[in-house]
């Protein structure tokens, strides 16, 4: 298992970057960036809580079934997947009301955002592994 102190730095680290990069996109297709800014931090205090809870949750599911923290690629996906769909229906009616969309404009903004974190999580945590490995066994 990750200690805490790893799923912390994980957790922040891809929160930063992830924001950093999602502000510079969404600012180039118009939308005001101290909104877009403003969302993306109350969504990354959101999704560092749920990164963290998710990955233990997810961690302990891996041992139990898989005895390994090594993930294929469909496993990664899945990961990213699974952590997308916890925030997707959170976000939604936050994202209408502070960009005043619609929820439907807001749910396609949220899809987009979704697919670029999907893209992010699955190049992020490939880098993450190498930087800092897992744990060969896990008892």
């Amino acid at each position: 298992m990750r200690t805490r102190f790893d799923r912390i730095r994980h957790a922040v680290c891809f929160e930063i970057i992830g924001l950093v990069l999602l502000v510079g996109v969404l600012s180039q297709f118009g939308y005001d960036s101290d909104h877009v800014g403003a969302v993306g931090i109350a969504f990354s205090f959101l999704a560092t809580g749920w990164n963290y809870v998710y990955n233990n949750w997810f961690d302990k599911l891996m041992v139990r079934r898989y005895k390994t923290l090594k993930k294929t690629s469909l496993q990664r996906v899945v990961h990213s997947v699974g952590f997308e769909a916890g925030l997707l229906f959170v976000t939604i009616p936050i994202l209408a009301w502070v960009l005043k969309v619609s929820i439907w404009e807001a749910f396609i903004l949220d899809i987009g955002m979704v697919l670029f974190y999907l893209i992010y999580a699955y190049v992020y945590n490939l880098i993450y592994d190498k930087i800092f490995p897992v744990p060969e066994v896990v008892h």
